[in-house]
């Protein structure tokens, strides 16, 4: 392969001290040689309307686009009432329309979760894991990228300071890198 590999990250949370959004952050840090990581927010993505995804607006328009030019994904997520957050499921729907047009076929993704728990937001990662199935994507199933008691894992600033999350992190990103060179190169 030529170049460097493009991966797209996008955090589930739109809140600005987001553990999951730092976990993100984190993971520019972590990236191995030859993989650059561009952040996508989801800020302003409207609830998915299927009366509108032949005009569907710039912002989702933008999102498909940064999907499709993307080698690979990294989705970190909250976990929201044991699943995932209404942004980040609008966001994949939209991503998905209209039928024939959707984004995610072959795309390589992994996932991480941040949670001040003990399950690090297992769950809401089983859900993504589920829609999948039916979008068509290859994920990353091991390492899993779960953070528990994240209020312990980053400092004050929100920089990821527990060395053995940071190990799980850069292993995760080598999985999706791994696993994206195999597609690319088959």
């Amino acid at each position: 392969m030529e170049g460097k590999l493009h991966i797209l990250g996008f955090a589930g949370s739109l809140r600005t001290g987001s553990y999951n959004r730092a976990l993100l952050r984190a993971a520019t840090e972590l990236l191995p040689e030859n993989v650059t990581l561009e952040i996508f927010n989801l800020e302003g993505i409207p609830p998915f309307n299927q009366d509108m995804e032949n005009t569907m607006p710039e912002k989702v328009r933008e999102f498909k686009s940064k999907i499709r030019e993307a080698d690979a994904v990294l989705i970190v997520t909250p976990e929201y009432n044991y699943s995932v957050p209404g942004v980040l499921k609008n966001a994949i729907d939209w991503a998905s329309r209209p039928y024939g047009d959707s984004v995610w076929p072959g795309k390589p993704v992994a996932l991480m979760s941040a949670s001040t728990g003990m399950l690090g937001g297992s769950r809401a990662q089983y859900h993504l894991r589920q829609s999948f199935i039916f979008l068509e994507v290859h994920g990353v199933t091991k390492p899993e990228g779960f953070v528990t008691v994240a209020a312990q894992k980053f400092d004050d600033k929100g920089k990821l300071i527990d060395e053995s999350t940071r190990k799980i992190v850069k292993d995760l990103l080598q999985a999706l890198v791994d696993l994206t060179l195999y597609y690319i190169n088959r």
